[in-house]
């Protein structure tokens, strides 16, 4: 049964970490270069992120609930619970804090896109801040390949 665990536990860090970057880094930024619909690129993107987001609530909440059940209160002195735990926090905060705003603003711009109203401004600012989020989460993944890797 440990052997299952551990698989799954290596699963959750490669199909989160994984997805994160191949979504943010490679799928996204082709959209939005061989579209010619901004528009469309980011309906794309944005639902290939939400997806990515829900995998990596599920991943983290394994990878979580695997350290708790093996190690008791005693996880919390290990460097990959405080990295998942971190990276679930950031996801949180922006795949349901900055993207609630975002919509927010998209739905006050109708019936014009949000790009070509005055929300503009304030949409490319939460923007920036859901990219920085994003940036982190995947450089904090980076360390949790690693930790994983060193079984940390």
């Amino acid at each position: 049964m440990r052997a299952l665990a551990d698989a799954l536990q290596s699963i959750a860090v490669t199909l989160w970490v994984g997805g994160m970057w191949t979504i943010g880094f490679i799928v996204a930024p082709l959209l939005f270069s061989r579209l010619g619909d901004r528009l469309l690129a980011g309906a794309f993107a944005g639902k290939l992120f939400t997806i990515v987001a829900w995998i990596g609530i599920g991943c983290a909440l394994y990878l979580i609930l695997l350290r708790l059940v093996r190690f008791g209160a005693g996880c919390f002195r290990q460097g990959i619970v405080w990295v998942t735990l971190l990276m679930l926090a950031l996801l949180l905060a922006g795949g349901f804090g900055v993207q609630a705003i975002l919509e927010s603003l998209r739905a006050q711009a109708l019936p014009k896109e949000v790009m070509e109203s005055v929300f503009r401004d304030r949409f490319m600012t939460w923007h920036g801040v859901a990219s920085v989020l994003y940036v982190v989460q995947c450089l904090l993944g980076l360390f949790l390949v690693v930790l994983h890797g060193r079984g940390r």
